[in-house]
């Protein structure tokens, strides 16, 4: 849990952190948000089922909508 906070951190001092609020809020990140079920990708993470978050993550980037998001994501972290 220490390394998602200092992770938060990071993204906030370097001002990423907005960006990745917009990149969320974009059409594409609505798309996604509504494709994917919130609920089982938190069990997945919870538990640690590599296997169950990677058929999620290959669902979300067989769409334009998820490629999409993918490469803005790339961008952004890029910067």
């Amino acid at each position: 849990m220490q390394d998602v906070q200092k992770t938060a951190r990071a993204l906030e001092q370097s001002g990423k952190a907005d960006q990745l609020r917009r990149l969320a809020e974009s059409d594409a990140g609505r798309e996604i948000s509504r494709m994917v079920d919130a609920a089982a990708v938190e069990q997945a993470a919870k538990s640690g089922d590599q296997a169950a978050l990677r058929k999620i993550l290959t669902q979300v980037l067989s769409t334009d909508a998820g490629r999409r998001l993918a490469q803005q994501l790339n961008e952004t972290m890029k910067d």
